[in-house]
Formats: structure tokens, sequence, C-alpha cells
């Protein structure tokens, strides 16, 4: 009780002070009056008044650099007294400082008497550019705002019309009311009263804890799934020893006894101790005649135990997934999506990563065998931007392995979604690399190439290619072996020679550039394409034999053999038409149609579980089992 009497007064003053700021004009009245009749005083609040009135100076400071001009002024208070939040983070935040930029470059313009000083003005519009170059950058994609891009430049914006509407009396009182009122809005919010901050201090404290320790109990629970397989898997190894052991007890009480082992039975031992990666060399390529080889694959196994063998991954309910994928919330489908990719990014490569693909692939998860107009490749289309990006991500993992290739190829529809996609994605930079990743791959199988290229694939990756200092390595060395693997097909150097200008610039300037990795794509394609008369005679007369010849020079020895490769196809004889056209003609065998799983697929995530929220394999198995596994026990739900 003498706490909460030490106390009394400050708090009486939190709650009087909260009613005013809330206006509960009655309230306070009613409160103050009883607290008389109590004798109970009334601390005022530390800051309160003192907080008014330095709000009340700053706002009439503002004002007061903006009627004057004072451009320096005014934004050293702007950037002092209104929160980054605000300033970067509100839409009407951030045009009114747009339109307040404009104000200060035209001030001298608009009040000066006489001809403005020549130096303070440029002054002036220096400043504006700079802020155009910089933060106002972000609105030079608003219709609103684009016609302001060009003040600077414009030798008497006074006389221009699309300035007219600046120098009209009007203009500068209404942005110095829309100011005023912003300013009231952003000091009243400044000035919240102490017992809200005390309330937002301690719930907010209380949710970073509660989202810390969610994270770690994820992390725990992850890493008691990977204890517990090691465990079961140790369990399992200990009962198979036992029982090898039980047996060849037996089997040297047999021998004591006169009776003959066979090699038969000596390899069906060592064939239940080894793992499963040695079992089919083992039953073939080792001969248990020869003396010491039991012993010595015995020995063998005694070594450290690595954790080869991994458990097959319980089955899924797909009818229930795909219905979820479609018909589910945004944040449910991205999740799910994710959830699907891990299974198979992070499955052990071999039998357990095989079965998961299979099981995608005999359930059709894309869609890639349906008719409906609402299928899951249609998430590539969605209108939020994690979907599209994490279905881009599933894609491009299905497309790292040559059966995953095959499946999406059964459908023309996969391939020109892609195509769609990569022209139209412009928000989001993993979504377009994700769907240049899959281009790629797809680029390995004749068919795809063939449709690619009519499509006009080609053109659009020169176009990129450009610029490739504006491109990440993953969008830049994916876009170059694209354009290597189209350009192998006799279609595509044709199609190269409509445009072979470009395409022998943009080649030659990727051929110095600091991105290595790219180097043989470029050589491949420069070799490739060359093999047309046209391309020869148009790189020939833009000098390019001279333009190779400086890499020979500082080039590695692998580097100069390919472009002195490069230099002999370039100076070779004209070939007959006839001649381009062999390669079509060739059988698909012999594709590179390997399985290459990228650490990228999974890099960047934008989602991260909520508290109660379910993700990856746990959500998986926890709302998605398939039929004839156990499911009690789960009882935990993801929150859509």
């Amino acid at each position: 009780m003498g706490d909460i009497l030490a106390h009394e007064s400050e708090l009486l003053g939190l709650v009087k002070e909260y009613l005013d700021f809330a206006e509960f004009e009655d309230t306070l009245k009613t409160f103050s009056k009883e607290c008389k009749l109590k004798g109970k005083p009334l601390c005022k609040t530390v800051g309160g008044s003192f907080r008014d009135s330095k709000s009340l100076t700053i706002q009439k400071d503002l004002v007061t650099a903006f009627d004057n001009g004072d451009q320096k002024v005014f934004f050293n208070l702007w950037e002092e007294h209104i929160p980054s939040s605000v300033r970067d983070g509100d839409s009407f935040a951030q045009k009114l400082e747009f339109y307040l930029h404009i104000h200060f470059a035209i001030y001298l313009l608009k009040y000066s008497v006489g001809r403005p000083d020549k130096e303070e003005l440029d002054e002036k519009i220096s400043y504006f550019k700079t802020y155009l170059e910089t933060k106002g950058a972000a609105l030079s994609q608003t219709t609103e705002f684009l016609p302001f891009y060009a003040l600077p430049f414009v030798p008497n914006p006074m006389v221009h019309p699309s300035f007219k509407e600046l120098f009209q009396d009007s203009w500068t009182p209404e942005l110095k009311m829309k100011l005023e009122k912003f300013l009231a809005l952003i000091f009243k919010a400044s000035n919240t009263p102490k017992l809200f901050t005390i309330y937002k201090e301690n719930g907010q404290s209380n949710k970073e804890m509660l989202q810390q320790l969610h994270q770690q109990l994820v992390e725990a629970e992850r890493r008691s799934m990977t204890y517990l397989k090691r465990y079961n898997k140790i369990q399992a190894d200990y009962h198979n020893l036992i029982g090898v052991t039980a047996e060849l007890v037996d089997s040297l009480e047999a021998t004591v006894s006169g009776k003959m082992i066979t090699p038969e039975y000596l390899q069906s031992v060592c064939v239940r101790l080894f793992s499963n990666q040695m079992r089919q060399s083992l039953a073939h390529s080792v001969d248990f005649t020869r003396p010491g080889t039991a012993s010595t694959m015995l020995r063998a196994s005694l070594a450290p135990v690595k954790l080869k063998d991994v458990p097959l991954l319980p089955s899924l309910d797909y009818e229930k997934l795909k219905k979820d994928l479609i018909l589910g919330s945004d944040r449910l489908k991205a999740f799910l999506l994710q959830a699907l990719r891990w299974r198979l990014t992070t499955s052990h490569p071999g039998e357990q990563r095989e079965t998961v693909l299979q099981a995608y692939i005999s359930n059709d998860l894309l869609d890639c065998y349906s008719h409906n107009q609402r299928s899951v490749l249609q998430l590539l289309h969605s209108k939020s931007d994690v979907v599209r990006q994490y279905m881009a991500r599933l894609i491009n993992a299905f497309a790292s392995l040559a059966e995953g290739r095959l499946y999406l190829a059964q459908n023309t529809k996969v391939l020109r979604m892609l195509e769609g996609r990569l022209k139209e994605e412009d928000k989001d930079i993993i979504t377009r690399e994700n769907v240049l990743g899959a281009l790629q791959k797809f680029s390995l199988r004749r068919p795809l190439q063939t449709a690619m290229i009519q499509d006009g694939l080609i053109f659009w990756l020169v176009d990129v290619l450009k610029d490739p200092d504006c491109l990440s390595d993953y969008t830049l060395e994916y876009s170059v072996a694209l354009l290597m693997n189209l350009c192998l097909r006799s279609t595509g150097k044709n199609m190269c020679a409509k445009v072979a200008g470009l395409v022998l610039k943009v080649l030659s300037d990727l051929l110095g550039h600091e991105n290595h990795e790219i180097q043989p794509y470029v050589n491949g394609a420069l070799y490739s394409i060359l093999s047309v008369p046209s391309i020869r005679e148009e790189a020939r007369a833009m000098g390019m034999e001279d333009i190779l010849r400086c890499f020979i020079k500082e080039g590695n020895a692998e580097m100069i053999r390919q472009i002195e490769f490069i230099i002999k196809q370039l100076n070779s004889e004209e070939l007959p038409d006839g001649v381009l056209e062999s390669d079509d003609d060739e059988d698909e065998d012999d594709e590179e149609d390997h399985d290459i799983m990228e650490a990228d697929l999974d890099k960047d995530e934008l989602i991260q579980p909520q508290l109660g929220e379910l993700s990856g394999e746990k959500l998986l198995t926890t709302e998605y089992l398939g039929v004839g596994v156990g499911e009690e026990g789960w009882s935990q739900r993801l929150n859509n």
C-alpha cells in the first residue's frame, strides 16, 4: 500500500494526461473534481506541457522557413523532427516533400523583386536536381510527378505550359495549408501520453520475446527431428548387428563341429551389415572365396557410422494439398509451396529424392495434365508477389531434375506461362531469376529449344544482356547460358542472323565482363553463330578478330584456346545453307540431361512462421498426411 501512495500523484497525473489527449472532456472534469474532493494531488506529467510548447515552436519555425524560402533551414528541421518512418513510408508525406522541394526550387522566380540572383537560383535548382536523383527518384514512375523531373533543365519554367500551375497565386497558399495540417497531425501523434507509451513499449517487448521464443522452439524441434532420425538409424543398426552377431556365433559353433561355412552365407551376412550404397556392388564385385575378404569387409563395416541411409518421407494427401493450393489464402499457399520445395531440395539425392519427385509427378502436383481453368500452375500469375515467387522457385526445383523436366515438358502451356512471366515480371528479381533458371534447364531438351526459338526468346535475351551490369549474377549467368543453348540450333543461328550486329555487339561486350563464370557460354554462343556466313561477314566488318585478340593477351590457357577456335571459325570458308540445317535432324539422345539442385533455390526466403503457424515438413505431416499414416496427436493448425 505504501508503494501505491508514494506514486499515487504521478499515476493520477498519467490518467489525467491520457483523458486530456483523448479529448474525454466530461470525464476529465469529473475525474479532476473527484480528485480535488478526496484531496488527491494531481501531478502534472513530466514534459507534457514542455513537449506541447516545443512542438509549437518547431511547427512555427518550419512554416517561417517555408514563407522565407529558406530551403536549408526547412529541410534540416524536417529531417530532424519528422520521423523517418513517416518520411519514407507514408505516401502523403512523400508527395508533400516532393512539392516542398519544388516550392523552394522556384521560390526566387516567384518572389524576387526584379531579376533573381543567378548564383542563388542555380544553388536552389541544383539542390532540387540532387533530390530528384536520390530520394525523389522513387516517384519517377508516378504520372503526377513525371513532368517535374524536367524542371531543372528548362531555361525559363515560368513560361513553360507544363509548369503553369506552379506560378499561379493560389498554388503556394494551398501547399502551405497542406503543410500546416500535416505538421499538426504529426506533432499531435508524437506528443502521445506517457501512459500509452508505457503500454506500447511493454506490449512490443512481450511480442518480440514471444517471437524469439517461437523461433527458438522451431529450431529446437528441427534439431530434435534430426537427432531422432539419427537415433532411429543407430537403433536399427544396433538390432541388426546383434542379430548378425548371434548368427556368427552359431556359425562359429558349427565350424567347431566340423561344418563348412559357404561363401554365399558370408556374402549374405556382409550385405546385411553394409549401407545401401555398397550392397549392389558388393553382390557382384566382391569375391568371398578369397581368404580374408569377409574379415576385411566386416572391419570396414565397423568404421565410424556415416548416416547415409535415410528413411523415405511420409506420403501426403495430394488431393487436399492441391485444393488448398488453389482455394487457400495467399499465406497458406506460400507456406505450402515453400514446404513442397523444401521436401524436394533438402531430400537426400538418390532413393529419397526420387521417391519425392515420383510422388509429385504421379499425383500431377502442378496440374500439368489438367485442362481445368483453375489449376496449380495458375499460381505463377497470382496477384501475390510471394505466391508468384514461390511458385517459380518450385518449378525451378522440378526443372533441376531430369524426370522433373520430362514431367513439365508434357504440356507446352508450362513453357508458355514461364515465357510470359519472364517478360512481364518487373517487381521481383528472384521470381524472374527462377523462371529464367527453369527455362535454361528446359533448353536442354530439343523440342523445348525449338519452341523457345520460335517464340522469339533470343530477341528478349539479347535485349536484356545489353546492360549486364544491371543484372544479378544469377540472371546474367543463366541468360547467357540459355542464349548459348538456343544458338546451338540452326533455327537459333538463323534467328540471330536477323539481328546479327546487335548480337555480336552484346557478345563482344560480355567477353570482357568481370563475371568470369559466363565466359564459356559467351565463347560457345559466338563460335556457334559464326558458322552462319552472313553473321561472319558482319563480324569481320566490325573488326571482331581484333577484339578477340585483345582477350588472348590477358586470358588463361583455356580461354585462349577457346578464342583461337572462335577466330578460326570467323576466318573459315562459307558453308552452303543446307549444311546449317543438319543439326536439327539429329536425335535427342546426346543431350546433357543432368540433375543439378542449386543452393540458390532456397535463398532469401520471404516468409517466416508466426507464433502458432506451421511450416515446412511439419506443416505437411501435420495437415496433409496421406492414407494409412497415423494422425492421432496432431492438434496444431495453421492460422490462415
